[in-house]
């Protein structure tokens, strides 16, 4: 079972990002402030559910929230500033869109480059330890497999809407066959 909250009577905002190992699209972050007293026993990490319970929580995340928000920094920007740095950035920006002010942030991982004035706490596997932190992993992991699926429909041949621009073996092979597309990393390898 998750927590449900990291400290007592503070507005929390949990914080995820998906897509950092992908070679291709962007990476995406989604900021989740649930109401007091939420219960889901299915809530988890996006990575432990199927794709179909995702999708379900996804609709009961962005239905229950007190508010949500999913921002995304594009393979030019990560190209740009470096994934680190973009998954940050797509964390501030979501955090920047909500409508309701959160009074702390759980941010998933081991460091986070602020832009707000919003203090935080850093939790290494948060998405398996806070309900705030595993709707957001839900939520950016929901909407960037969406985006994907869209652009695989543009550049047939990568295999994005099953591969979500992980880097697959048949993923590089249509890279090899096929070339880069707009979509690609540059600064990554795109070559095994």
């Amino acid at each position: 079972m998750l927590e449900r909250c990291y400290r007592d009577g503070v507005v929390e905002c949990g914080c995820d990002e998906a897509g950092r190992g992908c070679l291709a699209g962007p990476v995406f972050a989604a900021a989740v402030i649930l109401p007091r007293g939420y219960e889901n026993g299915l809530l988890n990490d996006s990575k432990k559910l199927t794709a179909r319970q995702r999708e379900e929580l996804r609709k009961e995340i962005e239905g229950a929230a007190t508010a949500w928000a999913v921002a995304s920094v594009d393979n030019e920007g990560i190209d740009k500033m470096n994934i680190l740095r973009a998954s940050m950035h797509a964390m501030n920006m979501a955090i920047g869109q909500l409508t309701t002010r959160p009074e702390w942030l759980l941010i998933d991982g081991n460091r986070f480059y602020n832009e707000t004035e919003i203090g935080y706490t850093c939790v290494v596997k948060g998405d398996g330890k806070y309900m705030s932190i595993a709707a957001a992993s839900i939520l950016a992991k929901t909407h960037r497999d969406e985006y994907m699926k869209r652009i695989d429909a543009e550049c047939p041949g990568y295999g994005w809407a099953k591969n979500k621009g992980y880097p697959t073996a048949d993923h590089y092979k249509a890279i090899a066959e096929l070339g880069v597309t707009k979509y690609h990393r540059k600064t990554f390898k795109l070559v095994r």
